[in-house]
């Protein structure tokens, strides 16, 4: 199988990660364990992948909008066929609006993170952009078909190992999960489209139901 390029759009990657290429947009490099983490969760249900890291956080103050949009297009040019966004601003950009639009013209799959319940966040709300949330039902590898508005999909909130009902990540790690079932789909060949592809691995169909 063909090796599949992932751009990771977070924070720094610790030098034990493999990377193509990678390159920061920020003034401070910092590898604070979140990108590690997706990163692990990608490797791990992805093996066949080349990964491509653009730093746009450094832990501490939000990134900009416009470090971002500069990050999604650094991984689109470097050829990335599907980009992982783990993370949530709370206002449309149009620098960030404009850099999504371009990259999904390119064909480029962009998955990002969602929240289970209140405002919408970009660059989720954005059309086209495939919004996971995190399901505490999932273990890795499984998905829930939600499409209730703030997600399509949810997915396991922890890393590689985890448990369903266990402590996580939440949305951050659920979009990992889901970028890396679309990454081995594409290597395999892509036949489909990614939406039905993820479909055709939800085990649960609606929301979680809660007791109490």
């Amino acid at each position: 199988m063909p090796e599949v390029a992932v751009g990771l759009l977070d924070t720094a990657l610790a030098p034990r990660f493999a990377v193509r290429a990678a390159r920061s947009f920020v003034a401070e490099v910092r590898a604070t364990g979140h990108g590690d983490a997706l990163a692990q969760i990608l490797c791990s249900g992805a093996p066949r992948i080349e990964l491509l890291s653009a730093a746009v956080f450094d832990g501490r103050a939000p990134a900009s909008a416009d470090a971002v949009a500069d990050g999604l297009r650094w991984l689109v040019g470097q050829g990335a066929q599907l980009i992982n966004l783990s993370f949530g601003l709370r206002e449309d950009r149009k620098a960030l609006r404009c850099a999504c639009a371009q990259a999904l013209e390119r064909g480029v799959l962009l998955v990002a993170s969602a929240p289970a319940q209140g405002a919408a966040v970009f660059p989720a709300a954005y059309p086209q952009v495939l919004r996971i949330t995190g399901d505490a039902r999932c273990a890795p590898g499984e998905f829930s078909a939600l499409d209730n508005g703030q997600a399509e999909f949810g997915a396991c909130v922890g890393g590689p190992r985890h448990r369903p009902g266990e402590p996580g990540g939440g949305a951050s790690w659920a979009a990992a999960h889901a970028s890396a079932a679309l990454a081995a789909w594409l290597a395999a060949g892509g036949a489909g489209e990614p939406r039905q592809q993820l479909l055709g691995l939800c085990r649960y169909h609606g929301a979680e139901r809660r007791s109490g």
